[in-house]
């Protein structure tokens, strides 16, 4: 009897720990490496829980994540909440949520500091009326309206000054059911002078004379009583209304989105609204001087960055307006090729400088049933990971001179991806390719079978393996013996699940959580050796 053939700790079925190693079954059966608490949380915060994940289910996922996030609160409360603002401010997540309740847990769970640090930053975090509004409903579930937290809420109102309040309380009215008059009254917010006594008088109902109130609040409430297009084109263009101040039975008058228009419409505002300015006859074949505009302010680098604008973003509006019509099927229109170029220009321009390695990658892209087969992760604008994962894979491929792309799931495939591809239609390839189990060791696999250099393996995955007969990291140190090459592995999760195929004690391993514009320079900084 050869009893290695039943214990080994160099190949190990995935179904199976390695001998030796600490690891933790994953929701698919096989065993992956755990990651830490602190690592959970930054997952949680970029990626999120809505909508859940193919194997767990939203409740049950975010129950786990609240679980991790509780533990480094007990830990480290004021680092928590340095976490939070760092990667809110930064724009790392597509989503804002999952950074409002974790605040919303440090100022209820926390130590006295935390709680205090929690609400004094709370301004940084909850930068527009509806993130407020997502705070106050999270708060609720962890505590009551204090002096702390009155302090803390009214602090988002008073130390603005007066017209970026106005602005704020006529665009984000109200959301999850709260108002600014509920929070206004729940608060007992005091106003620092006159003209802010004024603009909470008239937020929380009170009659008000209007030539008190700032301009903004002015023409927000003559809006409400315009009868005619023209009317609310003469307050666009007088008060610099934005599509929230506006009735909603003048939204979609072609002559009324192009005041929006002309008087410049915020950016995220604009790449939502793509459809709706097609459908409207604003955009497309003849229409030269429109599209062109719009084409050159969605294509501007600086006005992307400083609207943080996340690549997610893009790329869900790319893949709407691309197939004509919304997600839910209401309403079609035709579709600019012009626009459709734009934003997948616009996608790569969301990355800050990012530069080719020079080393030799192979990208390996999960296409296996649980990246795709009809699951939709919401938190990441309800597109597939699958498809995320490919979009965010050609930033990488279109600068580097050594790149291989390929897909795997319980077999290693050529998507047929090339570097000139647009993103629409790399995401549709890797969505056809949709398929099976989960072998994460295959990349490895098919480098050593096929004498391929490879410096850095880049693993896009929810690491729910299972599939295979030999564990990545096992895949890894077998290729690193046969080549000789000290070749490093990247995995990118797609999920905030607990779980990772890179072995926590290997240096040359990373586990990178995201697909935001940090991620190509913090896998540039590992492959070359500064990180």
């Amino acid at each position: 009897m050869k009893y290695n053939k039943h214990v080994s700790a160099r190949q190990t079925p995935q179904s199976e720990p390695i001998p030796g190693k600490d690891m933790i079954q994953n929701n698919a059966g096989g065993f992956a490496f755990g990651i830490d608490k602190w690592t959970q949380l930054n997952r949680f915060l970029i990626l999120g829980t809505e909508g859940g994940s193919y194997y767990v289910n939203e409740r049950e996922m975010t129950r786990a994540n609240a679980k991790s996030v509780i533990e480094c609160i007990k830990e480290d409360g004021m680092q928590v909440v340095t976490e939070v603002v760092t990667i809110s401010e930064a724009g790392r997540a597509p989503k804002n949520d999952p950074a409002l309740f974790v605040l919303a847990m440090c100022a209820g769970l926390g130590d006295k500091n935390t709680r205090r640090l929690a609400f004094g930053v709370l301004p940084r975090v909850a930068r527009i009326g509806t993130h407020l509004f997502h705070f106050a409903e999270y708060m609720e579930a962890f505590r009551g309206w204090g002096p702390m937290a009155r302090k803390g809420m009214g602090a988002w109102y008073t130390d603005k000054e007066l017209d970026q309040l106005a602005y704020q309380m006529t665009k984000y009215q109200s959301r999850d059911g709260w108002s600014h008059r509920d929070i206004l009254r729940l608060a007992h917010i005091k106003p620092t002078n006159d003209a802010m006594n004024s603009l909470f008088k008239w937020a929380t109902g009170t009659d008000v004379s209007m030539d008190v109130l700032p301009e903004i609040v002015q023409g927000f409430e003559m809006a409400k009583r315009a009868e005619t297009e023209g009317a609310i084109i003469d307050l666009i263009h007088d008060y610099g209304l934005t599509r929230e101040m506006i009735p909603s039975q003048f939204l979609n008058k072609p002559t009324v989105q192009l005041a929006m228009l002309q008087k410049g419409m915020p950016m995220t505002a604009l790449i939502r609204n793509l459809g709706n300015l097609s459908k409207s006859g604003l955009l497309g074949d003849g229409k030269w001087d429109v599209t062109k505009a719009v084409v050159n302010q969605i294509t501007n680098e600086e006005a992307l960055h400083k609207a943080r604008v996340h690549p997610i973003q893009i790329l869900m509006a790319l893949k709407i307006y691309a197939q004509g019509q919304g997600m839910r099927g209401r309403g079609t229109w035709d579709v600019s090729q012009d626009i459709v170029s734009a934003l997948d220009k616009a996608f790569y321009l969301s990355f800050k400088n990012v530069e080719p390695t020079g080393k030799r990658h192979l990208l390996g892209l999960d296409v296996s049933g649980s990246m795709g087969g009809g699951y939709y992760n919401l938190s990441m604008g309800g597109l597939r990971p699958c498809e995320i994962s490919a979009a965010m894979s050609m930033v990488r491929y279109r600068i580097e001179d050594k790149v291989l792309v390929r897909g795997f799931a319980h077999k290693f495939v050529d998507l047929g991806i090339g570097k000139t591809d647009r993103l629409d239609t790399v995401v549709d390839k890797v969505v056809k390719r949709n398929f099976g189990g989960t072998d994460c060791a295959l990349p490895m696999i098919y480098a050593q079978k096929n004498n391929i250099e490879i410096d850095v393996f880049e693993v896009y995955t929810d690491s729910e393996t299972w599939f295979g007969d030999i564990h990545p990291v096992q895949a890894l140190d077998k290729y690193r013996q046969k080549t000789g090459i000290p070749a490093k592995l990247v995995v990118v999760a797609a999920t905030a699940t607990e779980f990772s195929i890179a072995d926590p004690d290997d240096a040359g391993m990373l586990d990178v959580a995201g697909f935001d514009a940090s991620v190509p320079n913090i896998i540039h900084q590992f492959a070359t050796g500064s990180l």
